[in-house]
């Protein structure tokens, strides 16, 4: 359920800000790393929930578009940096992709950077379980590294190994990147219709409407 990267984001909570974009082997992947936010923000709409607030950085552009945000967020070092940004305009609860408690009725579930830090059968329940939440019309708006297919996962790390980029290939590895027409299946059989909008060599916006 991710939790086995606890610890990684326990220790990264004080400079998590700071590091995507100073590291060089990340630099691709957090390119245009606002514009991202800003167009999760963009999509989504009324009561929103968000999984894995982090530090933070996507809650206050959903804020800033006038949203009510629910976080929900593992870490509790990151809970408390997301506190210290926000104030007590969004409540933070502990929680993850697969296990949450909130009060509110969700129109729109978005998270950014951490959706593949769940496994493809853990992202289907995690999907049916969101579509058991939503209305029609309801969303799923999702900001991660996302594929086109196997053979491009595999050309990414093949890409990374031949620049150097040790820690961007150990991650490329150990955590659970899938692709479109993985999501695609996943997200039509739970009665969502879906699109994907590129934003960088590594990120796409998942965009599901429930129908």
């Amino acid at each position: 359920m991710g939790r086995e990267f606890l610890d990684i984001f326990e220790n990264w909570a004080d400079s998590y800000d700071e590091s995507i974009h100073e590291n060089k082997e990340y630099e691709a992947v957090f390119s245009s790393y606002q514009n991202i936010l800003y167009a999760v923000a963009e999509r989504s709409f009324g009561n929103v929930v968000e999984f894995g607030t982090g530090t933070g950085n996507l809650t206050i552009k959903l804020l800033d578009k006038g949203l009510q945000v629910t976080g929900i967020e593992p870490s509790i070092s990151m809970r408390k940096r997301t506190v210290e940004k926000v104030g007590d305009f969004v409540t933070i609860l502990d929680g993850d992709f697969l296990n949450f408690c909130i009060d509110c009725k969700p129109d729109t579930f978005t998270s950014s950077y951490a959706f593949h830090h769940l496994t493809d059968e853990e992202k289907a329940t995690a999907i049916k379980l969101y579509s058991d939440f939503l209305l029609v019309g309801g969303k799923i708006v999702f900001a991660d590294t996302i594929f086109e297919s196997k053979e491009a996962y595999y050309s990414a790390i093949q890409k990374a190994e031949d620049l150097g980029y040790a820690n961007l290939v150990a991650d490329l590895k150990r955590e659970y990147y899938t692709t479109i027409p993985v999501l695609k299946n996943i997200l039509r059989k739970n009665g969502f219709s879906v699109s994907f909008h590129q934003m960088n060599d590594f990120v796409w916006i998942m965009e599901a409407v429930k129908q």
